[in-house]
């Protein structure tokens, strides 16, 4: 970055770790820096001190002109807001005043699956398309709605929260204080779940990776030993995928999009979670024979979209 162009960060603040991010005239990330979430269950404090370090790791001391912040959480209509976070501890807290003031620079605040949309729309996955859906895979699901070349926040800000659809009566208990919501068969939180279940069961590469102690596996575990051909990984994620496939044949049914996009952590799995959710969106997708089934793929930025669109946006409030 040249030294007139002003420094903006990007930060997606997931329910397992900050990713922060400074990108190029073209989106393209030339500094990232993570640290871990604290959970859900702390003080807001210890979030936010998280974020700090995140930010101040980017900037090497460079002043920050402005901060992106793409939070996995329902942000209101006005950006001002996180109303409601299932894996943080945000409970209608007015984040972007209190960091603007902590760190006396400009923030603007989004959800994350719309800051990722706005990555993949204007250089990613999407470019081009009017109608697209968006899907962040993390701890949790999340979305975006593209409509006629724009993002459709809704009345409340809060359109897109596809990971809290309920697809099984009283199924898997949720952080959002439901059950059986689609995020908890289809997540990063649901494919550790599965793989656990079975480490100590019979042989696999993950008693390895985590000790013998399924507690201590990890996504990136699961992926690696997925890589590496373990049976119990692989069958894992063809599980995640396939549940992927039979939620995003709901959301293709109801929004007829041109292109549907997977983004976040898990996303990085490529094909071997990609692959099982294309077969079962084409089983599950009503008309599937009378339509054009439209393309499924992984999202250009990765698990870094959020932090890129996060960084675009405050780019942008920049003027």
């Amino acid at each position: 970055m040249s030294g007139r162009e002003p420094l903006v960060v990007g930060i997606d603040v997931g329910g397992s770790k900050v990713l922060a991010a400074e990108i190029g005239p073209a989106g393209e990330v030339l500094t990232t820096a993570t640290r871990v979430t604290p959970g859900r269950l702390v003080e807001v404090g210890l979030v936010e001190d998280a974020l700090t370090l995140a930010v101040e790791d980017v900037a090497q001391g460079r002043p920050v002109a402005a901060v992106g912040l793409a939070a996995a959480g329902f942000v209101d209509a006005e950006g001002e807001r996180v109303m409601f976070a299932p894996h943080l501890p945000w409970r209608e807290e007015p984040v972007r005043s209190r960091l603007e003031e902590r760190w006396g620079t400009r923030v603007v605040l989004d959800n994350d699956a719309n800051c990722a949309a706005l990555a993949e729309l204007e250089h990613g996955a999407a470019a081009g398309a009017q109608d697209a859906v968006v899907v962040t895979m993390g701890t949790g699901i999340g979305g975006a709605v593209v409509v006629g070349g724009q993002l459709r926040r809704g009345r409340n800000g809060m359109a897109g929260e596809f990971g809290h659809a309920q697809v099984v009566p009283d199924g898997h208990p949720c952080e959002c204080g439901h059950r059986g919501c689609w995020e908890q068969y289809s997540s990063g939180n649901a494919l550790v779940r599965l793989a656990r279940a079975r480490v100590g069961q019979e042989p696999t590469l993950l008693d390895d990776l985590c000790g013998g102690d399924p507690s201590r596996l990890t996504g990136p575990m699961i992926t690696e030993a997925a890589g590496d051909g373990d049976l119990v990984a692989r069958q894992a994620f063809a599980s995640v995928g396939e549940w992927l496939g039979v939620g995003l044949a709901n959301l293709v049914a109801a929004l007829d999009p041109e292109v549907v996009v997977v983004g976040g952590g898990v996303s990085a799995a490529g094909d071997r979670l990609l692959e099982p959710a294309r077969a079962a969106l084409r089983r599950a997708l009503v008309g599937e024979p009378h339509r054009v089934v439209p393309p499924l793929r992984r999202a250009h930025f990765g698990p870094e979209a959020g932090a890129v669109g996060g960084a675009l946006m405050a780019r942008a409030a920049l003027g």
